[in-house]
């Protein structure tokens, strides 16, 4: 009779206390729920990509660069469902970018503009990482899509100074001094046997 008793008691005890672990995990749901909402809300209300338009000149010189055209529009298209529609965007974003060093116009194919494509790189890979985390820096994420809009801005403005200095006209001559002056050019020692 004793085992007996105990034995309902231990069992009404187990019981009550899985149901308090119900309810307790159904809290912690909703809290969980409602911290995913404001993380979407700060990504969504921060995610702006103000790209300034280009110089027509320098347009122009860019027209065949397809790897430039669609990383622009695929930046300018903003998700609007969920949060894994913005991981979907920053993993295609991130995959896009990398083709930015596919075939750069010849006229831009210079180091200044391939470590401008490298910083964008870096800093929408890193998007990429924060928002694909458990527990997404919201805060980190809006900062990157900040940064990667001045990057961007930055690097228009390096191919517009490109296009600008490519415009200066030459002195007569100035092509000749600039060869006597390159030092790679340069006679070697020779040594006259006496």
């Amino acid at each position: 009779m004793k085992f007996k008793s105990i034995y309902i008691l231990l069992f009404s005890m187990l019981l009550f206390s899985c149901q308090d672990d119900s309810k307790q995990r159904a809290i912690e749901q909703v809290k969980e729920a409602k911290k995913k909402q404001t993380v979407f809300e700060n990504i969504n209300r921060g995610w702006i990509f103000d790209i300034t338009p280009i110089d027509p000149t320098t347009q122009s010189k860019i027209t065949g660069w397809n790897e430039w055209r669609n990383f622009l529009a695929e930046i300018n298209q903003k998700p609007k469902s969920s949060i894994g529609a913005f991981q979907k965007k920053a993993a295609t974003l991130s995959k896009k970018v990398v083709e930015l060093n596919n075939n750069i116009p010849s006229e831009f194919n210079k180091p200044q503009v391939k470590a401008r494509i490298g910083v964008i790189t870096t800093k929408i890979k890193a998007m990429d990482l924060f928002i694909h985390l458990n527990q997404i820096p919201d805060k980190k994420v809006v900062k990157l899509i900040g940064e990667i809009n001045m990057e961007i801005e930055y690097m228009q403005l390096q191919m517009e100074e490109i296009v600008r200095r490519s415009q200066i006209p030459r002195e007569e001559g100035e092509p000749n001094i600039i060869s006597i002056k390159d030092t790679t050019r340069a006679i070697p020692n020779i040594q006259i046997p006496k």
